[in-house]
């Protein structure tokens, strides 16, 4: 059996460290065992899921020296490699599962799931759908499907008994069937859901080995469910352990920057954030952590993963770096990444901004330094040294994050838009909010062009001084930053609902 293992990112944000973890971690094992490593896109949210994210995911994976045999660049004898491309396939097999009693369409209201989860939640029992379209004969439900009534497909699931399958790091694990829902396979606008098209396609694709987050155990079930239907086996599972923050917490962008991006442009080499992801992995003495992709993939373990979880402990990750950059670049190299990091168009772009606010070269240091820094280490004095009070900046400056992380194309004009919806929600002049992101942004209440800056500096690193920013003020709980968002939410509603309202109102 030749070993294949695949990634299959979802193109609907920034390419995160875990996504890039996993697909390291699926790479080493099939390298390893002389196999093939591929990757597909998951797309099938469409309402989330871009074109730019996707051409992003892929370039950070080839950043961090990952390479893939099939895939939706370079092609391969099981494509397409897009979901969302592969419709037709889906409804074959939704098909052939309906017609062998496997599954049942459902036509229950978004209404009625609501009542039946808010009742279950009441009563302490798990969410989960009481099957109540499952009774419905099969005539009857052809013919609403004929009238156009919308339904999903579901899957039937046993009530009695205990699921049991195999995890290559935790033995057998066992679920009882009566804790696993009965999951929709296709929605009601046609496309399949994650469950029914990751089966379909690993098996059609060949994958024998799955290594995919922890968070996944639950699914197992269903998953080994549709494999018995479809009479295919299922591949060896392996569930990895989630990257962690050092306090044990699952790594989050709230407590640590998450993007492969913002590593990048913060100047670390991809040779040392894929020795650092990748030392989880391998067995390792005191003072021998500096690995080559060679050398992780000859010392490759999955039985030297820690189920408790690797610590991204970027102190490490910063001392591994700077191991990279003065013990194994020589002199050409270290000048090549130098390059590859300050490129010419990028410094194009700083000269084009710095030259209306100078008066001697000399100049350009001070003045475009906070374009080439990563942390700007701020101080609470400096933060406040506008017009906003310490609780109103603190709030300003979630609801931009907020609605900067929303903004499907990182350009000046959408900087400068979110920050006039946040001055709008919380009642602050606008060129007061503006001085304090100033400072924010560049370590000073006037610096280059805010918009612009921060434009060329990146989502990234933007939303990192943010981060920093927030922490200094006091930090934020995740109940403020429930009720923030539903701000933003009810602000930018009745925006929409306002605008629409005026054609009618000329008319």
């Amino acid at each position: 059996m030749t070993v294949k293992t695949r990634v299959a990112p979802s193109p609907t944000g920034d390419p995160h460290v875990g996504t890039a973890y996993v697909a390291l971690m699926n790479y080493l094992f099939a390298k390893q065992h002389g196999g093939e490593f591929i990757l597909r896109i998951e797309d099938t949210d469409r309402a989330r899921s871009t074109m730019e994210s996707e051409q992003v995911i892929l370039k950070a994976l080839n950043w961090m020296g990952l390479s893939w045999s099939e895939g939706p660049d370079v092609g391969g004898p099981n494509g397409p490699y897009r979901q969302s491309e592969r419709g037709d396939i889906y409804s074959k097999y939704a098909d052939q599962l309906l017609a062998d009693g496997h599954a049942f369409r459902c036509f229950c209201t978004p209404e009625r799931l609501d009542a039946l989860r808010a009742r279950q939640s009441s009563e302490g029992q798990p969410p989960r759908y009481d099957g109540r379209c499952m009774h419905v004969a099969p005539d009857e439900a052809e013919a609403r499907v004929a009238a156009g009534e919308s339904h999903v497909l579901r899957m039937k699931v046993p009530t009695e008994g205990v699921c049991v399958f195999n995890d290559l790091a935790r033995g057998d694990i066992e679920i009882p069937w009566d804790s696993v829902d009965m999951q929709v396979l296709m929605k009601s606008d046609g496309m399949p859901t994650y469950h029914l098209a990751n089966v379909i396609d690993d098996h059609l694709m060949g994958i024998t080995h799955v290594l995919r987050g922890e968070e996944w155990i639950p699914s197992a079930p269903k998953h080994q469910l549709l494999y018995r239907y479809f009479g295919w086996e299922m591949p060896k599972l392996f569930h990895l352990p989630l990257l962690r923050n050092p306090d044990r917490s699952k790594l989050s962008k709230r407590k640590n920057p998450t993007s492969v991006l913002f590593y990048e442009r913060m100047g670390y080499l991809p040779e040392a954030l894929t020795n650092f992801l990748g030392l989880s992995a391998v067995s390792q003495a005191e003072g021998d952590e500096l690995m080559d992709f060679a050398t992780l993939q000859s010392r490759f373990d999955v039985s030297n993963i820690s189920l408790g979880g690797p610590i991204f402990d970027v102190s490490k990750l910063d001392w591994l770096n700077g191991r990279w950059l003065r013990e194994v670049l020589s002199p050409e190299g270290f000048r090549a990444a130098v390059g590859a990091w300050i490129t010419p168009a990028y410094l194009d772009q700083v000269a084009d901004m710095a030259q209306s606010r100078i008066t001697r070269l000399s100049d350009l240091g001070p003045a475009t330094s906070f374009l080439f820094a990563g942390r700007l280490e701020p101080s609470l004095e400096r933060l406040l040294d506008g017009k906003l009070d310490q609780e109103t900046l603190k709030r300003a400056l979630n609801l931009a994050s907020i609605a900067f992380e929303r903004e499907a194309n990182w350009t000046q004009e959408a900087i400068e838009g979110a920050l006039r919806t946040v001055a709008e929600i919380t009642g602050a002049k606008f060129k007061d909010l503006v001085r304090h992101m100033f400072i924010v942004m560049t370590g000073k209440p006037q610096s280059l062009p805010l918009f612009r800056s921060m434009e060329l500096m990146g989502r990234d690193i933007a939303r990192e001084r943010m981060r920093e920013s927030i922490a200094v003020l006091g930090g934020a709980s995740s109940k403020e930053v429930k009720a923030w968002t539903a701000d933003l939410d009810k602000h930018l509603k009745a925006k929409a609902e306002a605008a629409a309202a005026e054609p009618a109102q000329e008319a």
